[in-house]
């Protein structure tokens, strides 16, 4: 998973980080609030651990940006050295899903994020294989059964392929794909990300027979439709 950090303190930054990464995840760090809002506002991440303080914008003020353009289901941690309850009623009240105290005690941290990161993505969580329209996911052995047949895709074509149907109706940010598919960040223009869409499109057949679209999104990323899930959602509005 893809986490943000804002942390003023660089060594409370740097042992989140740690920690985090660890665990297995992607982070992408900030000292200031202004600038970790404007790059979330055209970047993709899985969870945000906040401070209170930020250079220029506070975390409380960056959860409010967050939770303003539809960022409900985005899990949401305070990390702070306040460990008093009014603090942390005071993180909940302005949104928060769970708040922790600094200094880190590093295996309860993790296993709080874990839990935050099951309850808001399940079907990235629940088991090692999925079902998704006429498609089957075998992540044990990377495969993908396109109606009972087997796609014979790389490592990268199926990390990719994952990621895009177990975060249906979700627009991914490019930097956002980069960094789980790739495991590093995006740093400039490339063609890399187009390239392999492009090329699965045609390996899984994403297309109306499929049941599923998968769109890009200007200046962000791309978006996995099922195409079923949306007509059924226009006829019940329109009954």
């Amino acid at each position: 998973m893809r986490i943000a950090i804002l942390q003023r303190d660089p060594l409370q930054r740097q042992s989140i980080e740690k920690t985090l990464v660890q665990a297995g995840h992607t982070c992408v760090t900030y000292d200031d609030g202004l600038n970790m809002s404007r790059v979330l506002a055209r970047s993709t991440v899985d969870l945000l651990v906040l401070d209170w303080h930020g250079v220029r914008l506070s975390g409380v003020d960056v959860l409010k940006s967050v939770r303003a353009v539809g960022g409900d289901r985005l899990p949401v941690v305070f990390a702070s050295k306040e460990s008093t309850e009014e603090a942390a009623v005071r993180a909940f009240a302005a949104g928060a899903d769970d708040y922790v105290s600094l200094p880190l005690r590093p295996a309860e941290f993790r296993e709080r994020v874990a839990a935050l990161l099951r309850r808001a993505y399940p079907d990235r969580h629940s088991v090692a294989s999925f079902d998704a329209g006429p498609y089957h996911f075998d992540g044990r052995r990377q495969l993908v059964m396109l109606r009972g047949e087997p796609v014979n895709l790389s490592g990268t074509q199926y990390r990719l392929a994952s990621l895009f149907f177990a975060n249906i109706g979700r627009v991914l940010s490019r930097d956002h794909i980069f960094a789980m598919v790739w495991g590093r960040e995006f740093r400039e223009f490339t063609r890399t990300i187009d390239s392999h869409v492009s090329r699965l499109r045609l390996l899984l057949e994403i297309d109306q027979d499929s049941g599923f679209r998968l769109q890009p999104v200007y200046k962000s990323g791309y978006r996995l439709l099922n195409l079923r899930h949306a007509d059924a959602q226009i006829e019940k509005a329109a009954a």
